[in-house]
């Protein structure tokens, strides 16, 4: 999978990077074209001219060349790359990565990339364990890198334990899988939506529920770095995208996703509904702040416009459409009528019964049914995990 492919791979200076002359050899011999970025304390443990000898390609170390005032142009290195490999990454390269200081070379490319970034960690096992270490991590895995998780084992301080950089074989598996597991998404063109809605009651009350649209924010990363064309429609979170796959388009209401819905499904491959949109909203707003009385105050709702039966109903012929369903009671049966009923392909049961799934976790557990009637049950895993899942089985 890799023949064509074009690869640049980052050395940071940690012992491990003894393996990755190792792994450039295996890349090149898959067929890939490698390119090879050094930070100058990489050239401490292995040589720029091994790298440059196995790569075919001289290595990049400095912004810019030595005598010549020219400069070595990170952006274009970001968007020639099929992929970007730093490995091994040391506490601190983890740290300029995860919050953006670019003094060197190998930072700035890895600023500017617009394909899929893998990070391979090596380090001692106290440091890997360390908050910072594991919030970087976790930072740089919310902006949809790929990280490689460091092995159990024998570390160069003798001890033992996590922070061994993976085999140069099990990186390069990752690699072929990874794109053999990409390819039928590439330039597919993908529209998402994620989050609640709000529905006013006056300019500072609404009604709304506790999504905070981690899931769909989930998808459209994995998406994206599977190569689609990702439109994500996000109701109001504090999530960010940073992932140049990935439109972004704000909507505050149940009818502003109706409209930005209709308005951008014509165009998409495959609609994946994960938003959270209310059911409801007020019949009448205020324009000003309602006053506190000591009188009951009633609302009057009126049904919002359901998006996901109208998509059914306008869908292609060639279109793939997946719901999702969060219920509490008669699980199964309650998301197949809703599959029946609105014309999708896939519908993703969530179960507000499973601990550790629902609204705000980092965690999820969805079972996903299709139009024929199969049934696909998954474990409690990551929302990054469960988005994985639900796009291999739309592939």
């Amino acid at each position: 999978m890799l023949k064509g492919k074009k690869i640049v791979v980052g050395i940071t200076g940690s012992i491990a990077a003894y393996k990755i002359p190792f792994l450039v050899r295996l890349l090149v011999k898959g067929g890939a074209e490698v390119r090879v970025i050094m930070t100058p304390a990489a050239t401490d443990f292995i040589t720029p001219l091994t790298m440059s000898t196995l790569s075919v390609h001289s290595v990049i170390i400095d912004p810019f060349k030595a005598n010549s005032g020219e400069w070595n142009n990170h952006v274009e290195l970001g968007q020639w790359a099929d992929a970007m490999l730093f490995a091994p990454v040391t506490a601190n390269t983890l740290g300029k990565m995860a919050n953006g200081i670019a003094d060197n070379f190998l930072v700035t490319a890895y600023l500017s990339a617009k394909c899929p970034v893998f990070i391979a960690p090596a380090m001692d096992l106290d440091m890997f364990a360390h908050p910072s270490t594991q919030k970087n991590i976790s930072i740089l895995r919310s902006y949809g890198n790929i990280i490689i998780e460091p092995q159990v084992g024998e570390l160069a301080s003798g001890l033992s334990g996590p922070g061994r950089l993976e085999e140069p074989e099990s990186i390069l598996q990752i690699l072929n899988d990874f794109f053999a597991s990409r390819k039928p998404l590439d330039k597919k063109k993908i529209l998402v939506t994620a989050g609640p809605t709000y529905e006013k009651i006056d300019p500072v009350r609404f009604i709304g529920n506790y999504s905070t649209g981690q899931m769909g924010f989930s998808i459209a990363a994995e998406a994206a770095a599977r190569g689609a064309q990702v439109t994500l429609i996000a109701g109001p979170t504090h999530l960010t995208v940073s992932n140049p796959g990935i439109r972004r388009v704000d909507a505050e209401s149940a009818d502003e996703m109706y409209k930005a819905c209709l308005m951008e499904a014509e165009l998409a491959d495959i609609i994946i509904m994960a938003a959270a949109v209310a059911d409801y909203t007020c019949e009448q707003k205020s324009a000003v702040k309602m006053k506190k009385s000591s009188a009951t105050l009633c609302l009057e709702l009126s049904p919002t416009k359901d998006i996901l039966m109208e998509l059914g109903k306008q869908k292609g012929k060639d279109q793939v459409l997946i719901g999702f369903a969060l219920e509490t009671d008669n699980e199964i049966e309650n998301a197949q009528k809703k599959l029946q009923k609105k014309n999708l392909d896939f519908i993703v049961l969530n179960s507000l019964n499973e601990k550790g799934a629902g609204f705000g976790l980092e965690t999820n557990k969805v079972t996903i049914i299709d139009k024929a009637g199969h049934i696909h049950s998954g474990s409690l895993k990551t929302k990054q995990e469960v988005a994985s899942d639900i796009l291999d089985i739309i592939s």
